[in-house]
Protein backbone atom coordinates (compact mmCIF):
# COMPACT_ATOMS: atom_id res chain seq x y z
CA UNK A 1 0.00 0.00 0.00
CA UNK A 2 1.25 3.42 -0.69
CA UNK A 3 2.55 5.64 1.85
CA UNK A 4 1.49 9.46 2.43
CA UNK A 5 2.79 12.17 4.44
CA UNK A 6 0.36 15.06 5.60
CA UNK A 7 1.55 18.27 7.84
CA UNK A 8 -1.98 19.77 9.78
CA UNK A 9 -2.23 23.16 8.97
CA UNK A 10 -3.70 24.09 12.66
CA UNK A 11 -0.75 22.79 14.75
CA UNK A 12 1.87 22.02 12.61
CA UNK A 13 1.91 18.18 13.29
CA UNK A 14 3.61 16.28 10.62
CA UNK A 15 2.01 12.64 9.92
CA UNK A 16 2.49 9.43 8.32
CA UNK A 17 -0.21 7.41 6.54
CA UNK A 18 -0.60 4.24 4.50
CA UNK A 19 -3.74 3.68 2.87
CA UNK A 20 -5.24 2.04 0.22
CA UNK A 21 -6.25 3.74 -3.06
CA UNK A 22 -9.64 3.21 -2.21
CA UNK A 23 -9.21 5.40 1.32
CA UNK A 24 -6.96 7.82 -0.46
CA UNK A 25 -10.11 8.78 -2.74
CA UNK A 26 -11.81 9.10 -0.12
CA UNK A 27 -9.86 11.89 0.98
CA UNK A 28 -10.91 11.61 5.35
CA UNK A 29 -7.78 12.17 6.58
CA UNK A 30 -7.63 13.91 10.38
CA UNK A 31 -4.63 15.11 12.13
CA UNK A 32 -3.31 12.57 14.98
CA UNK A 33 -2.43 15.35 17.73
CA UNK A 34 -6.02 17.66 17.84
CA UNK A 35 -7.90 15.30 14.78
CA UNK A 36 -8.23 18.61 12.67
CA UNK A 37 -9.81 17.69 9.57
CA UNK A 38 -8.01 20.59 7.42
CA UNK A 39 -4.45 18.25 6.49
CA UNK A 40 -1.97 19.34 3.29
CA UNK A 41 -0.23 16.42 1.67
CA UNK A 42 3.66 16.87 1.09
CA UNK A 43 5.96 15.56 -1.68
CA UNK A 44 7.57 12.40 -0.06
CA UNK A 45 10.18 10.67 -1.66
CA UNK A 46 9.87 6.70 -3.07
CA UNK A 47 12.17 4.03 -4.61
CA UNK A 48 10.66 1.73 -7.37
CA UNK A 49 10.93 -1.38 -7.11
CA UNK A 50 12.03 -3.60 -10.41
CA UNK A 51 12.48 -7.10 -11.53
CA UNK A 52 15.70 -6.41 -12.85
CA UNK A 53 18.88 -5.12 -11.62
CA UNK A 54 20.13 -1.77 -12.72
Amino acid sequence: MPTYEYVCVKCGEQFVRIMSLKDYEAGQVACPKCNAAEVKQQMSHFIPKTSRKS
